[in-house]
């Protein structure tokens, strides 16, 4: 089963980061990647830019309002993730425990990925989605 480890964090979690050696950083992850590499179970990992570089899509009015970012409201910043096959949901929280990046603000959601499969398969979209996935390899 695959589930994507979203890292989250507040401000006072970011401002705890940014104090921290980059060099320092990278090699902390790096284990912790190699970890899940070894184990077999990484199937991608992105993190994302400052927010400060981001825009927002607001549908709520038309036409949809873009917001440059920082995001005043957003309490919790979606910094990156990880995709993960692993067996069940109790083995993606056991490798969100083990993430090096922890403290007062840092949170990790875990959210199951649903296959193709779960979908049904007379569906003409879903039949085009499965042609997609075929022919750029991903089935």
């Amino acid at each position: 089963m695959k589930y994507m480890l979203i890292m989250r964090a507040d401000d006072t979690a970011l401002g705890q980061m940014a104090g921290t050696d980059f060099t320092e950083m990278l090699a902390t992850i790096g284990r912790y990647n190699e970890e899940m590499i070894r184990a077999g179970v990484l199937l991608a990992m992105e993190g994302l830019a400052d927010a400060a570089e981001g825009v927002v899509v607001d549908y709520s009015t038309e036409p949809p309002l873009v917001t440059d970012g920082p995001y005043g409201e957003t309490k919790e910043l979606f910094g990156g993730f990880y995709l993960l096959n692993v067996a069940s949901k109790e083995e993606a929280v056991e490798w969100a425990k083990r993430s090096p990046v922890t403290g007062p603000g840092f949170k990790t959601e875990i959210r199951r990925v649903p296959t193709i499969d779960e979908f049904p398969q007379d569906n003409e979209w879903i039949k085009r989605e499965r042609a997609w996935r075929e022919s750029t390899g991903q089935l």
